[in-house]
């Protein structure tokens, strides 16, 4: 059998969703999308198996059940892609496929508990009772569609599968203005911030605002490939419920089992926790946050339980020190080390935040502060930076990066390359100053500063212009204008020999 291509999956994948194009909007239609590619996949590799038992026993229907009752996920027969996809054409489609994901949740306990809680297939956001029973039918044919066929003997291996879920994911995004930041970092800038932390074999990871946990994984990807082994944990927390169940799918969709991704607002009610009630620790902490949250939960800030606004609490209207501290309350006493994508304003806005920013710095928290371009990040055109924070730092320095003017231009989003990010990394490797490009800070140069940590303080990317010759500018004025003499001259005489000249 031909093994298909990551680039044909995406491709049908982003078909399906033609069904709801100009009927629903992407905001809405991404969750059933995605909610059915994954049905539809789980429901492949389910058939893949039982036809490769089916060829191992051909006359033992009862051993078949027992194999298939010993597989990791189990999926009840009326509750496959194929079952409903046979009643497509009946009324009440909404309703079983909201049943048979049910179903599905149930077979599975923890492994997919309350997953799907949160999406309805039977939704009146579809429209009426027959253009939502239109639609889904349409829906369920893309997806029976042969370029849709997942089964592992023809698509491979997970990747291709987490591969177009990313695909998908990033396609939404792209096209969800303003609210795809509350599900996507993009790809570049996960790898960028799992190459700055450097995960290593046996780390706990943790992301408390983790999307579609895109970033998470990607710092999984860093110790697999440089190990081989799958030794580390996953940990997230996810405010918004479609986005949590979308991380818990992806996840699985990956083949990442060692994960707790908890769903709640981590300020106010943060859930990974420890048996004795206190915040767990972990080795790497990376977030991309919303950026200055409004009403992150200043109310509850003052009695925190845990200690997190000890430095200062932040500005009613702006979280995102909240989150910051949040994060380095996190890290575990000797190996924590952390990056979080922040707006500008969080490097020098004064009052409270500039008090939190104080305390950070001269508890010597501080690592490294690196500017990104502008137009990185999708639904905002606004530069971000990304501030790395380590618990076991061997000096008081702090490295500052001006990476905003090496970006590959695109049409609506700008985009960093390879190039770009092995020199991000190998500068926060090296921690040296490059000329225009970074600068290593000591404390004190960082004090006598006011503790701003506005970029161009210390990086100077000014560019002199070159010096202009007055002289050889006039000389060169003289010879054009005696050019421009002798041109007329011809001019001149080529008119009168054609009868114009007077």
């Amino acid at each position: 059998m031909n093994q298909v291509t990551q680039s044909e999956i995406n491709k049908a994948a982003w078909g399906a969703c033609d069904t709801f194009r100009g009927v629903v909007d992407p905001s809405i239609y991404k969750d059933y999308v995605l909610t059915m590619l994954f049905l539809k996949y789980v429901s492949d590799v389910w058939k893949d198996h039982k036809a490769g038992y089916e060829a191992q026993y051909p006359d033992n229907t009862e051993l078949v059940a027992a194999m298939m009752e010993q597989e990791s996920f189990k999926l009840p027969m009326d509750a496959s892609f194929d079952a409903i996809h046979a009643r497509r054409h009946e009324a009440g489609n909404g309703e079983r496929i909201d049943k048979a994901l049910h179903a599905v949740e149930e077979a599975n306990g923890d492994k997919l508990r309350d997953v799907f809680q949160d999406i309805s297939f039977n939704s009146n956001k579809l429209g009426d009772e027959e253009q939502k029973n239109d639609i889904l039918r349409h829906l369920m044919e893309d997806f029976a569609k042969p370029a849709l066929d997942l089964r592992p003997s023809r698509v491979g291996n997970l990747d291709i599968i987490g591969g177009a879920y990313e695909y998908l994911i990033s396609r939404f995004a792209a096209s969800a203005g303003k609210k795809a930041g509350e599900f996507y970092t993009p790809a570049e800038v996960s790898d960028l911030m799992a190459r700055l932390v450097h995960p290593q074999q046996g780390d706990d990871i943790c992301d408390p605002t983790c999307g579609s946990a895109s970033l998470l994984m990607k710092c999984g990807r860093q110790v697999r490939e440089a190990t081989g082994t799958k030794q580390y944990a996953l940990y997230g927390q996810e405010a918004i419920g479609s986005t949590w169940a979308l991380a818990k799918m992806n996840l699985f969709l990956h083949g990442e089992t060692n994960h707790q991704i908890e769903w709640g607002d981590t300020i106010r009610n943060p859930k990974l926790r420890t048996s004795d009630d206190m915040l767990r620790h972990f080795d790497v902490v990376v977030a991309n946050p919303p950026f200055s949250l409004d009403k992150w939960g200043i109310e509850a800030a003052e009695t925190d339980k845990f200690s997190r606004f000890r430095r200062g609490i932040p500005p009613k209207t702006k979280g995102d020190y909240a989150f910051i501290l949040h994060m380095i309350e996190t890290l575990k006493p000797r190996t924590g080390r952390m990056a979080v994508v922040v707006p500008h304003g969080v490097l020098f806005r004064g009052s409270s935040e500039g008090k939190i920013r104080q305390k950070l710095i001269e508890e010597n928290l501080l690592d490294a502060v690196i500017g990104l371009p502008e137009k990185l990040f999708f639904g905002t055109g606004i530069p971000a930076a990304i501030l790395m924070f380590n618990k076991a730092k061997s000096d008081n320095t702090v490295l500052f990066i001006d990476a905003s003017r090496e970006f590959e231009a695109g049409t609506n989003q700008n985009a960093l390359t390879e190039d770009h990010l092995s020199k991000i990394t190998a500068t926060v490797t090296a921690r040296e100053t490059v000329d225009k490009y970074a600068y290593v800070a000591s404390a004190e140069e960082i004090a006598e500063n006011d503790f701003n940590l506005n970029i161009p303080r210390y990086v100077d990317t000014f560019e002199e212009e070159a010096e202009i010759d007055l002289m050889a500018v006039r000389a060169e004025r003289q010879e054009l204008a005696l050019e421009m003499a002798d041109l007329e001259t011809r001019m001149a005489a080529y008119l009168k020999e054609l009868g114009y000249g007077a």
